[in-house]
C-alpha cells in the first residue's frame, strides 16, 4: 500500500509543469476558461480542434498542476446592494507580532474582503473591501479593524467610480 502511494505521488510530481512549458493550447484553455468556465469539455475540444479526452486530459493536468484552482461565477455587486468599494491601507505598530497573524486569520474568513494584500510602502497592508452603504463600512471599520491590536493606521479610500474590474490574467503566450 505505501508502495503505491509513493508511486502516485512520484508521478504526479513528475508530471509537473512550469509556466515556461504551457504550449499554446494549455494557454488558449486558460484563456478560454477565464472568459465562461461553465464551457463543457466537449465544446472546449471543439474550438480547440481536439477530440474530447485529449482536452480533458490536458484540463485535469492544468488543475492537478495548479494553474486552475477552482471555478466560480463573476457577480454584478451593485445588483447585489453592495454600492461601497474601498481600499484600505493598514499599518501595525509592529509587524512580527501575534497580532498580525490573528489580523490574517481574520481577514481571511470575514465575506466583505474581496482581498488583502501584504504590501510595500508606508502600509503593511492592503484591503479591497465590499459594503452596502458607508454605514455599514464605517461598522465593519469599527468593530473588526479597529478591535485588532496592533494596528497604527487605519487609511479608507472610497471608488467613486469603477472602471474596470476583472479576474482574467493575461495567459497569452509570451
Amino acid at each position: 500500500m505505501i508502495w503505491d502511494e509513493k508511486t502516485q505521488l512520484a508521478r504526479k510530481m513528475s508530471s509537473k509543469i512550469s509556466k515556461e512549458a504551457l504550449d499554446t493550447t494549455d494557454r488558449t484553455i486558460l484563456q478560454l476558461l477565464q472568459e465562461d468556465s461553465t464551457v463543457s469539455n466537449t465544446q472546449l475540444a471543439e474550438q480547440l480542434s481536439l477530440s474530447v479526452t485529449p482536452c480533458w486530459r490536458r484540463l485535469k493536468r492544468l488543475e492537478e498542476d495548479g494553474f486552475i484552482t477552482g471555478y466560480q461565477a463573476n457577480l454584478n455587486r451593485r445588483k447585489l446592494g453592495l454600492d461601497v468599494l474601498a481600499f484600505v491601507q493598514l499599518r501595525f505598530m509592529v509587524v512580527s507580532d501575534g497580532s498580525v497573524r490573528q489580523f490574517e486569520d481574520l481577514i481571511r474568513v470575514h465575506p466583505s474582503v474581496l482581498s488583502c494584500h501584504k504590501i510595500t510602502g508606508e502600509a503593511d497592508y492592503m484591503l479591497q473591501v465590499v459594503a452596502h452603504d458607508l454605514d455599514a463600512y464605517s461598522e465593519f471599520v469599527e468593530t473588526v479593524l479597529r478591535q485588532v491590536p496592533g494596528i497604527s493606521m487605519i487609511h479608507s479610500s472610497l471608488a467613486m467610480r469603477e472602471i474596470k474590474s476583472m479576474h482574467r490574467y493575461p495567459v497569452a503566450q509570451e
